[in-house]
């Protein structure tokens, strides 16, 4: 079982002067879910290289067993810090292909084609896709192979509009996950905020938040065994 993993290169909050990126949980959970059922992880970004963390998701307050393995593990931080490039690779070779979130996949690979490109022929060749929290967003131009959004009439959810306001976003960010699904005439569906909420259709899985990304993934992984 070998699992491709799509990280953002943006590090930008708008035009805020703040940080962003990757979240660091919605990376970790998902990984050790992955190495645990005994497959190999390959990681990308659009530039390569060492992917930006958003440093809001180390604070102490969002750490949690998995994100403390990580950081504590030489191997998974010598794999992150030398991320593949994303238009060298293909979904040729790799079982199924995950999304972590944070804000930064909204800037740089909502537009970026070859992760278009990826997501459409990744479920063409009829293989499992897996995007959370922000992730989900990274949908918005990728199209059915009739023409349609991907998403349209698919069963989804990604991060809510309720929770972008908590975290006093909603005027910052390029456009709204919840929004942008709708508008692509996804059938969105959503948990409380902050719980665990995962979606399928077929092989199109989605979470809702950070919670979500390590149940996300063990929904990936039992769809690879049931294969």
């Amino acid at each position: 079982m070998k699992i491709l993993m799509v990280l953002t290169s943006h590090d930008r909050l708008g035009d805020t002067g703040r940080k962003t990126g990757f979240w660091l949980e919605e990376l970790a959970a998902p990984y050790y879910v992955f190495k645990d059922a005994g497959a190999e992880v390959v990681l990308v970004s659009p530039e390569g290289g060492r992917p930006p963390l958003d440093p809001k998701s180390a604070e102490p307050s969002f750490q949690t067993d998995t994100t403390r393995r990580f950081e504590a593990d030489a191997a998974a931080m010598a794999v992150l810090a030398e991320t593949g490039r994303l238009d060298a690779v293909g979904h040729e070779g790799f079982d199924a292909v995950f999304y972590p979130g944070g804000h930064g996949p909204l800037w740089d690979l909502a537009e970026d084609r070859a992760s278009i490109r990826l997501i459409e022929t990744t479920l063409g060749a009829g293989k499992p896709l897996a995007l959370v929290c922000h992730a989900p967003g990274v949908l918005r131009h990728a199209k059915a192979p009739d023409g349609k959004p991907l998403v349209e009439g698919r069963k989804v959810t990604g991060f809510t509009n309720t929770e972008e306001e908590a975290v006093g976003l909603t005027e910052v960010v390029p456009f709204l996950v919840e929004d942008e699904l709708k508008r692509n005439g996804g059938l969105y569906a959503k948990g409380a905020d902050w719980e665990p909420f995962v979606m399928t259709d077929g092989l199109l899985i989605t979470g809702q938040n950070p919670a979500s990304s390590g149940p996300a993934a063990e929904r990936l992984v039992a769809h690879l065994a049931n294969r």
